[in-house]
């Protein structure tokens, strides 16, 4: 295995620096030494800090993300936690698409006034529904 600086972890990974000491204090990496006062890392921090990037990607704490990484370089993800966040970022995507929908309809309306169109006003009745609605997938 080989020893990364830390400059060139946050080159590889697109983690700033910053992150990467941050990363370090929650336990979530680790350097295995210093070249002066620079951080150096074991090559394998890149895998640990890519799941972080896809685990903060699909909505997971940094404390969710730090529970499946072992003392060793192994990582336990649990499965049924996978399928349940897989739900709520398909549930995401169906208010994201009736969201892009409704701004093309008010975009492309051709009413006088979007006050007059049926079509707005009802998408304004369901707007607090649809709030509710994400508010409650996120608790």
């Amino acid at each position: 295995m080989k020893s990364i600086d830390i400059s060139e972890v946050a080159k590889l990974s697109g983690f700033k620096a910053s992150a990467l000491r941050y990363y370090e204090t929650l336990g979530l990496i680790q350097s295995d030494s210093r070249k002066g006062l620079r951080r150096q890392y074991d090559d394998t921090v890149l895998d640990r800090l890519a799941l972080i990037s896809m685990g903060q990607s699909a909505g997971f704490s940094l404390e969710e993300i730090g529970e499946v990484f072992q003392k060793d370089e192994h990582f336990e993800i649990d499965r049924q936690r996978l399928h349940t966040k897989a739900d709520e970022v398909e549930q995401h995507i169906r208010q994201l698409r009736i969201l892009a929908r409704a701004l093309r309809h008010v975009a492309d309306c051709t009413a006088q006034s979007h006050s007059e169109c049926p079509t707005f006003r009802k998408m304004m009745a369901e707007a607090p529904k649809l709030a509710t609605r994400q508010k409650q997938s996120e608790h």
